[in-house]
């Protein structure tokens, strides 16, 4: 009879339902609660894109008379102009999601101690591990595809309405769908977004771990004592090796994993610019990975003793 009365808790909180799902399917299931309840995932990168479209559209009223002085221009000035609007909605899509990952990232592990929604979820048959997996896969992997659908669609949508006001001008539509070559751009967007992922792993990690340890001010914690080192350094050896590194760390992808246009020497050939190789064999890109690690898995542990605040 005791034996039976020690299992009560245990099957109360593994019910026959839940002890039979896999560790596959709790991630999942674990990924879609993220979704359901940061709706800014995937709504800040539409609402981003729902504006530029919407500016983009009301451009393309002189969009004729533009595209006739541009086609007096020498090849690479031409190439430039018209696919400047191309490369302007990618940027800004893209800097939408690098910041919805660093806020998502600041409150994912707070905020659920913040409102003591940690004791419910805790009730679960679902570990910690799993859980900081889930959150650290938002900026890692759920909204770079997200952001890589938008960006590629709205693209889509600016070069057909493109199209679309061009069609009286044989020469300006044969030149725009000479000089903005999507397919190519799309691989090369997916590529980027891979890079940008991997290389920025240690910053989303940190934030998590900041995250999962402070108590309040998360932005502040996270930020001011990286602010702090900087000053530091600068006054008292009047060097700037560490913001240099941030810097890197920050922007670093691009220099590696793609080359210029100059030293790709195809100016429109997106596919030409790639440098995967280099990209792979960068020491930056493995060290950070093996901080994100160490920093994930403190987060774990964090989260399995921090209590509701």
């Amino acid at each position: 009879m005791n034996g039976q009365a020690n299992d009560a808790p245990e099957r109360a909180l593994n019910p026959p339902v839940l002890a039979g799902v896999t560790p596959k399917q709790r991630m999942y299931w674990s990924i879609r609660r993220e979704l359901w309840e940061n709706r800014s995932i995937y709504v800040a990168p539409l609402a981003v894109a729902g504006v530029i479209l919407f500016g983009f559209l009301l451009r393309t009223i002189t969009l004729p008379r533009r595209m006739r002085a541009t086609l007096e221009l020498d090849p690479v000035k031409q190439h430039a102009a018209i696919n400047m609007p191309f490369h302007i909605t990618a940027f800004l899509i893209l800097l939408t999601g690098f910041i919805v990952g660093i806020f998502y990232c600041l409150d994912a592990l707070h905020g659920e101690r913040r409102d003591r929604s940690i004791l419910f979820w805790k009730s679960l048959p679902v570990s910690d591990l799993i859980t900081v997996l889930s959150k650290a896969s938002i900026p890692l992997v759920v909204l770079p595809i997200i952001v890589y659908a938008i960006m590629v669609i709205v693209q889509l949508i600016m070069l057909l309405w493109s199209s679309m006001v061009l069609l009286g001008s044989g020469p300006s539509l044969a030149a725009l769908w000479a000089q903005v070559p999507l397919f190519q751009t799309s691989i090369a967007t997916l590529y980027a977004l891979i890079a940008i992922a991997l290389w920025h792993a240690p910053i989303y990690g940190w934030l998590l771990l900041i995250s999962a340890w402070a108590r309040r001010a998360t932005f502040l914690w996270a930020f001011l004592p990286l602010l702090a080192i900087c000053i530091l350094e600068k006054i008292a050896m009047n060097t700037s090796h560490f913001a240099n590194l941030l810097r890197y760390r920050v922007l670093g992808w691009f220099v590696r994993a793609f080359v210029s246009s100059e030293q790709a020497g195809e100016v429109f050939h997106p596919l030409a610019q790639l440098t995967p190789g280099r990209f792979l064999c960068t020491p930056g890109l493995w060290i950070g990975l093996m901080f994100a690690g160490i920093f994930l898995a403190v987060a774990v542990r964090l989260r399995r003793y921090r209590e509701p605040i």
